[in-house]
């Protein structure tokens, strides 16, 4: 991911060689961001380690990225020195942000060493309502305010967008702000289930330049940042008694109002759980499932805790929500390949699977429902409910 001596040219960007400095995060205080985050500080401690050992090449490659000047004798050997140098995060909040995921980020980045902005984006969502109002003479309101489902739904999208567009400004702008030449790669943090599910808004967050856990479940990056908090000694990613639980916080967007009744959650949004959809992905793609298919392994697979109808709800569930939002496959980020069962296939164009389908599948759902019916309920909860009986 180092510049290399080929990067001497100029870049899109119009800047002369080394143009590109490092890499831009916004982290949100959730796993996703935080394993993007991770992955960098993982490629710094690779980079001080070769440092160290003597390797030419790499430690003109590094002065050659941060702009050292051609007779610099500087040598990373510490991670968090050139963490610092290359990378850069950003907290975007807003008033729907918790002092929780605030903390997290901080934390994370002063364990790290990234260069860190913390910043509010209230007064832009505010400006973007009060221009639609002012040329429609209609307010917007979240539903938690007595606002419709259309109102709440973009008025989050205007949050997550409004991201998009702070990234890409401040990914280009922080290298001359600290005095230097170039731009920043933009990391995106989305994983392979929002993606599969199609959890995320179109030109937000996931829109970036290139992403590392696009093609990784919630449930595997769980177990790579377990991984890291012993292998990488970072104990804030886990540290009970903080707010910096990183591995146990409930996922959560953070864009609608928080009340005494209400805190938004993503499962509740999906309506599964991630492990769910980490075995709904991998039976989709490594097992070539539709939905019958899918029904048919579940059975067998659920079976003692769930019933044929449950499994039946679930699946169908699954495929619409995969297939109505399948259009959004087609903005993905490129992304970075470490499982069989991604999804994000329309980057390599040798898929040929159309992006739209017919969402509630009337041949497929109808045979599960044949089946279903004739299957006995071999569930715990059958159990427990004829022995009450």
């Amino acid at each position: 991911m180092l510049v290399s001596k080929s990067s001497e040219s100029k870049c899109h960007t119009g800047f002369p060689k080394g143009c590109i400095q490092g890499y831009f995060v916004p982290i949100s205080g959730g796993i996703d961001s935080c394993a993007t985050a991770v992955m960098v500080y993982s490629m710094c401690r690779l980079v001080a380690e070769a440092a160290r050992k003597g390797d030419k090449q790499l430690i003109l490659d590094t002065r050659r990225m941060v702009g050292e000047p051609e007779d610099s004798v500087h040598t990373p050997l510490d991670p968090h020195e050139f963490c610092n140098k290359i990378f850069h995060t950003c907290y975007v909040g807003t008033k729907n942000s918790s002092a929780e995921t605030r903390k997290r980020v901080k934390d994370l980045s002063e364990a790290i060493g990234s260069y860190h902005i913390d910043l509010n984006t209230d007064t832009l969502v505010t400006s973007v309502r009060d221009l639609f109002a002012f040329i429609t003479g209609m307010r917007p309101r979240f539903r938690a305010h007595g606002g419709s489902g259309a109102e709440n739904l973009v008025l989050q999208n205007v949050q997550a967008r409004l991201r998009m567009l702070l990234a890409y400004l401040f990914a280009q702008l922080p290298p001359w702000v600290r005095g230097r030449q170039g731009a920043l790669l933009i990391l995106g943090s989305a994983n392979v289930d929002e993606s599969l599910h199609g959890y995320f808004t179109k030109y937000d967050r996931s829109a970036a330049d290139i992403n590392p856990i696009a093609g990784i479940s919630k449930t595997d990056l769980k177990k790579f940042i377990a991984y890291a908090r012993d292998a990488f000694e970072i104990p804030i990613l886990d540290e009970i008694g903080t707010f910096s639980w990183f591995l146990i916080a409930i996922p959560t967007a953070e864009l609608e109002p928080v009340s005494e009744t209400y805190v938004q959650a993503d499962e509740v949004d999906l309506g599964m759980t991630y492990d769910e959809l980490s075995v709904f992905g991998r039976f989709r793609k490594v097992e070539k499932c539709g939905p019958y298919g899918m029904f048919t392994k579940l059975v067998h697979t659920w079976g003692s805790f769930l019933s044929p109808a449950q499994i039946v709800e679930k699946v169908k569930h699954f495929f619409f929500e995969c297939t109505r939002n399948r259009h959004k496959m087609t903005t993905l980020t490129p992304a970075y390949h470490a499982e069989s069962y991604s999804p994000n296939d329309n980057i390599a164009q040798t898929n040929l699977c159309p992006f739209l389908y017919p969402s509630r599948f009337p041949w497929q759902f109808k045979k599960i429902d044949e089946v279903a019916a004739v299957l006995p309920d071999r569930s715990n909860s059958a159990a427990d409910k004829t022995k009450t009986d």
